[in-house]
């Protein structure tokens, strides 16, 4: 009871938090704007400039909704990975999904002029898009491959690291040989960005994020019996293969869509599962998976808040600002002393 009454009050602040978050977020940026426009704008009621109402509408409500969604995303694809892992420091970039992404935008990218054929295929409006979703979903073959034929489950992370490792060669072969301009629209795209989702792009991204949350929703009680070992889930009649492809499949479409739209996110879903774990204390899924969920929403929001500093023109790469914010805890983690910090 008394745990029921603190989970309670704990959600009803991170509820808050994401709303206040939220609405601070749209509200901060080179032009600020008082959060009762801001609500008024949202209720309908629009905003009392028009000026106020256009940059709301077309820029930051679409940028907020996209932080929300990458947040929520990836940090409960982390916290799938870590138990399924058993590892805390594992995210979901283990499985190899963003450098498999990342491999086929510098492929367009930096390979335009040795392989023109690849530039010119992906020149439209989404080719980046295009290119890093072919990318991902190549590796996903690969990796769900891997998982049916291998048994060990610590074979297929070591797997999904030498994926990892083999596009990060790769991509170094193709940028030796790339001029200035096509390193530096490489270097922009893998600092990540928010922004310059139209709507339809924002509707892809959620419809996808959204199925792969609903299968995790439901692997959430095989989960709580993985913390204790494979042996042990198998032992009370979890089909640990089946369960273990859902969760490698519900985070790679999470990943590998989050990357398409949003460039390599890094940190997010490393460092907001153990967040979640501090503030509720538990190791039990069904109070971790919502606890993670809003916290990794608030958390993507406070950064993307950081990029778009007030009364400032510049914008921040938001990879940057998730590495400055995540590396620390992560280091501080790795430091704490209790026995169980990463339970």
């Amino acid at each position: 009871m008394l745990y029921t009454k603190r989970y309670t009050l704990l959600f009803t602040l991170l509820g808050i938090a994401l709303v206040a978050v939220f609405l601070v977020n749209i509200s901060l940026g080179s032009v600020n704007i008082p959060v009762k426009d801001v609500v008024q704008s949202l209720l309908g009621n629009g905003a009392s400039k028009s000026t106020w109402e256009y940059i709301i509408v077309n820029y930051r409500l679409p940028k907020a909704i996209t932080a929300v969604i990458v947040g929520m995303g990836l940090s409960v694809g982390g916290l799938l990975m870590q138990t399924l892992f058993r590892n805390p420091l594992a995210g979901p970039n283990v499985l190899g999904l963003s450098s498999g992404a990342s491999l086929m935008v510098a492929m367009v990218i930096l390979g335009g002029g040795i392989v023109p054929v690849v530039g010119s295929f992906f020149s439209s409006a989404y080719g980046l898009v295009l290119a890093s979703t072919l990318g991902s979903f190549m590796v996903l073959l690969a990796v769900l491959l891997v998982a049916q034929k291998l048994k060990d489950t610590m074979a297929i992370l070591i797997v999904g690291l030498m994926f990892g490792s083999f596009a990060s060669a790769i991509v170094g072969v193709l940028s030796y040989f790339s001029n200035a301009e096509q390193l530096q629209k490489f270097t922009f795209w893998a600092l990540g960005s928010l922004g310059n989702l139209s709507w339809e792009n924002i509707a892809i991204l959620s419809a996808t994020c959204i199925i792969g949350l609903l299968m995790a929703v439901a692997c959430i009680k095989p989960l709580n019996a993985m913390l204790l070992g494979e042996r042990y889930a198998r032992s009370i009649g979890i089909n640990f293969t089946r369960t273990r492809f859902i969760i490698i499949l519900s985070t790679s479409i999470i990943t590998g869509c989050v990357t398409a739209f949003a460039g390599p996110i890094a940190f997010i879903g490393l460092a907001v599962p153990h967040i979640a774990k501090l503030l509720f204390k538990t190791s039990s899924h069904m109070v971790l998976f919502w606890a993670t969920l809003l916290a990794g929403a608030i958390i993507m929001l406070i950064c993307d808040t950081v990029t778009q500093w007030p009364g400032s023109s510049f914008v921040l790469p938001i990879n940057a600002i998730t590495s400055i914010i995540g590396a620390p805890i992560v280091i501080w983690l790795l430091f704490r002393k209790k026995k169980g910090a990463f339970s």
